[in-house]
């Protein structure tokens, strides 16, 4: 597998078959991932499990364990597709410290119990709120005390004015889908804060994106 497979973009279904390829190419994780890595780098532990919510494609989990070796990361995704992606590109990669892909859905009970740190790359919009609930959910069981949670996306804030292309977007994924869209910050702070988990700090990010840092309270 050394061509590049066809793109695809999160939450718009499945790839066209016909070449055989199970790897899905997301054009924007080669825009975001390095600046994502630059912040993961200062906030991650420096050994422990990683556990990836909503991996889509599994190129951000290839990327951050080849450039972390002293963690183990464990993608999950709720769709059967994005599973045989992220395991195509595992295979290819043949890195020691990435597990094989788990079903997960977040808001859903979670397969795993324990990890050190959490990460979830823009799942956020592109589901239903309850998703995102579930998500720290799980995230205030299974994280130690001052473990990280990283959310990266677009979101709304009560105190800056959104983007055009922010807005743009936003009204698309109504479009698509009524559950869909960009949460405000502060109604995300307060729902992690329900679940025992302490707003960090905000991060800006290239092209209008946003990382949210979340700790375990003691």
């Amino acid at each position: 597998m050394t061509d590049q497979p066809e793109p695809w973009e999160p939450g718009s279904g499945p790839v066209a078959a016909g070449s055989g390829d199970l790897r899905r190419y997301a054009p924007a994780t080669e825009r975001n991932r390095d600046a994502i890595l630059g912040v993961l780098r200062e906030e991650l532990p420096s050994s422990g499990l990683v556990l990836e919510v909503a991996s889509g494609s599994g190129e951000h989990a290839i990327h951050f364990a080849a450039a972390l070796p002293d963690l183990d990361w464990q993608p999950s995704d709720p769709d059967p597709a994005a599973l045989a992606s992220i395991e195509a590109w595992r295979q290819e990669a043949g890195l020691a410290n990435l597990r094989a892909p788990i079903r997960l859905d977040a808001a859903a009970p979670w397969p795993v119990d324990r990890a050190d740190a959490i990460l979830c790359i823009n799942m956020v919009h592109i589901s239903p709120w309850i998703a995102t609930l579930g998500l720290l959910r799980g995230a205030g069981a299974c994280l130690p005390p001052e473990g990280l949670l990283y959310l990266y996306g677009p979101y709304l804030r009560d105190d800056v004015e959104i983007a055009p292309s922010n807005l743009a977007f936003h009204a698309s994924l109504k479009a698509r889908d009524p559950q869909w869209g960009l949460r405000r910050v502060e109604d995300v702070i307060a729902a992690a804060d329900a679940q025992g988990l302490r707003f960090d700090r905000l991060v800006e990010m290239p092209a209008n994106n946003l990382s949210l840092l979340f700790r375990r309270r003691d």
